[in-house]
């Protein structure tokens, strides 16, 4: 048996959010990214993920506000690098998103972000909010059943080179 489940992306988990998905609310730069070509978007996290989509939204927008909730990145250095020196993104470093506006234009319009250093809120014109928060894996129904480590099948990267091995023999993971 081969189990390839996926994964799904994490979201904030706010009322509005969840009315805005496919309306400007995204997991996917990549996918959702040219529906705002030449417009304000935002991206959320502080991993390699949101740096990546940063810039990748960044070749693509007129502007790009990656909000982060800590003062320090998770993301390598060099992606860190990339987006600090590109224009047209903006860092809100010690920020989070507190509502995504508008559930009454039935469409993204702007984000209620808050400063965690000073409490103070102000809204943000945008068009999109991209999420890059990370990914939970779809293997519950396998948990008791295959070694898991973080909710992601153990698999083993033995000297006979077979990597999709899991802990039970015929089982797979993909």
């Amino acid at each position: 048996m081969i189990i390839a489940t996926g994964a799904r992306a994490n979201y904030l988990g706010l009322p509005n959010e969840e009315k805005l998905k496919n309306k400007g609310v995204s997991a996917c730069a990549v996918c959702d990214g040219a529906l705002y070509r030449n417009q304000d978007v935002a991206v959320v996290g502080g991993g390699d993920t949101a740096m990546e989509e940063a810039s990748y939204l960044a070749g693509l927008c007129k502007s790009v506000k990656l909000i982060h909730r800590r003062d320090e990145f998770r993301a390598s250095k060099a992606m860190q690098k990339r987006v600090e020196e590109n224009p047209k993104i903006e860092i809100l470093r010690s920020h989070v998103v507190e509502d995504v506006l508008d559930v009454a234009a039935d469409r993204v319009t702007g984000l209620k972000v808050k400063s965690l250093k000073s409490g103070e809120a102000r809204g943000l014109d945008v068009n999109a909010l991209f999420v890059a928060i990370g990914h939970t894996p779809n293997t519950q129904i396998f948990e008791g059943q295959v070694d898991m480590a973080g909710g992601y099948i153990k698999v083993k990267g033995g000297a006979d080179g077979n990597a999709t091995a899991t802990s039970v023999p015929g089982v797979f993971a993909a």
